[in-house]
């Protein structure tokens, strides 16, 4: 059975929820409500067949807007989990924001070794998260585990792959869309040509890597061979003329999703009949160790402890569930080989070029002009690679052809034209040294209105990684 998601995919998943989650707030919080409406629309369609949701466990739940959904609108109790236990801790605003009174517990983990025990659960619901597997198989074998009998799993927000495309490219979101690619994507017809669904390219481009091979036929393949009974509701695109002459000439769901795909929402009821569970107000006895399984215990300090060793105390509101080793890898805190500009540290290993810290949650982030330098030490042996996450303004490509080039200790180990507005990434190779001073140049540099600085980009991470395990995944 093939690997289910890679060492490296998780850790760029880490980094990405927690800037993406409320780094752009005020539209990160309506992307959210738009997101909650959907999902309590296919809930409440499906309501009898779903029964109770108590408790009940989200996975992928990034700030964990859909569980806070779950515990006000449905009057659940249970559980957020995304692997970005800082994701989870920047969504605790969203109770003020929406003036909530009842919250979910919220505990970071690994969707493929969740930390609760054998048929612990009534209710476990994920969105647009299986996609993120090559092995989604393994994901369905461990929510059937911590499922009670007779409870049920609801995914939804599942890509449906298309029989009608030409597979050429991935194309991006709308808001990074070219002249051309909007057109097309208003007229309907850019799905006839993308390779995937449309916005993988962003994931994609960040080390997040994307299965969008599954047809209908397949997700009910996998379905009803773990499955006692279920129920499908399938979302076709209508984004113009292109698509709506398919949608309207078949007049049936199944077959326009064969042919134009979309997204699939899934309810899926493991055999056997309900029993009752434990109240959630002992919670740690619906938990189990991630490193050895065995059952958690919560002491006066609010910490869960297993006999092998492992803790896991609250942080800011979060118990960090993942194995140990994952757990020190993905979350290294403010070490000398990671620039995290989130963490108050990082000004330690800045340089010169550096424009004042901006932006919320965990998009924080520095301006730089023409250069910018900082420096990082290893803290392993491993041959390392350089990593840094950046953004390009419109305004830098009115000005030109964007440019990033990356020197380290003198030599030049990256160079990369940006082709599109937003996020990037850019990787290199280091050779061994004890000590890395790091210089970002870029090109060109622009002068914003009212302004009397030059800018280029922004940097919101600078880190080493393991050149050798990212060689492994």
């Amino acid at each position: 059975m093939p690997e289910a998601q890679s060492f490296s995919v998780k850790r760029a998943q880490v980094e990405f929820h927690n800037f993406a989650s409320l780094g752009d707030t005020d539209r990160a919080i309506a992307g959210y409500l738009d997101e909650n409406v959907r999902r309590a629309s296919v809930i409440q369609t499906h309501r009898d067949f779903i029964g109770s949701m108590t408790p009940f466990l989200e996975i992928g739940a990034n700030a964990g807007h859909t569980s806070y959904m779950l515990t006000n609108q449905f009057a659940g109790e249970g559980f957020a989990l995304d692997i970005s236990a800082d994701a989870l801790r920047h969504g605790i605003a969203l109770m003020d924001r929406w003036h909530l009174s009842r919250a979910p517990i919220r505990v970071a983990g690994d969707a493929v070794n969740l930390p609760f025990r054998d048929n612990s659960l009534q209710f476990v619901m994920a969105c647009q998260l299986l996609s993120q597997f090559m092995n989604i198989e393994s994901v369905f074998l461990e929510i059937k585990r911590v499922l009670a009998p007779g409870g049920v799993f609801l995914f939804t927000e599942e890509p449906l792959r298309r029989l009608l495309s030409l597979r050429l490219y991935r194309a991006p979101y709308q808001e990074r869309m070219r002249p051309w690619e909007r057109k097309l994507y208003d007229w309907g017809l850019l799905g006839y040509l993308s390779q995937d669904v449309i916005g993988a390219e962003q994931e994609e481009s960040f080390g997040i890597r994307q299965n969008h091979k599954m047809y209908l036929g397949d997700w009910d393949r996998l379905i009803t061979k773990h499955f006692a009974d279920h129920r499908y509701q399938a979302f076709v695109p209508e984004r113009g003329w292109g698509e709506r002459i398919i949608t309207r000439t078949l007049r049936n769901d199944g077959r326009a999703a064969r042919l134009l795909g979309g997204t699939l929402a899934a309810m899926c009821k493991k055999e056997g009949a309900s029993v009752p569970l434990p109240s959630l107000d002992h919670f740690e006895t619906l938990l189990r160790c991630p490193d050895c399984h065995h059952d958690l215990t919560r002491d006066s300090d609010d910490t869960l402890t297993c006999p092998c060793g492992y803790q896991a105390s609250n942080q800011g509101g979060v118990y960090n569930l993942l194995p140990a080793t994952l757990r020190a890898e993905l979350y290294p805190g403010d070490r000398a080989d990671v620039i995290d500009f989130s963490l108050p540290g990082h000004t330690a290993r800045l340089r010169e070029g550096w424009y004042d810290l901006e932006g919320d949650f965990g998009n924080k982030f520095r301006w730089i002009g023409a250069r910018a330098s900082a420096v990082l030490y290893p803290v392993h042996s491993a041959p390392q690679r350089l990593r840094i996450r950046g953004f390009c303004h419109e305004l830098q490509f009115a000005a030109g052809q964007p440019v990033v080039e990356m020197h380290v200790n003198g030599a030049r180990v990256a160079r990369q034209s940006i082709d599109r507005i937003g996020l990037f990434i850019i990787e290199a190779d280091l050779p061994p040294a004890d000590c890395y001073t790091v210089e970002i140049a870029a090109s060109p540099t622009f002068t914003p209105p009212g302004e009397d600085r030059t800018f280029s980009v922004n940097i919101s991470m600078i880190r080493l990684i393991d050149a050798e395990k990212d060689a492994k995944n």
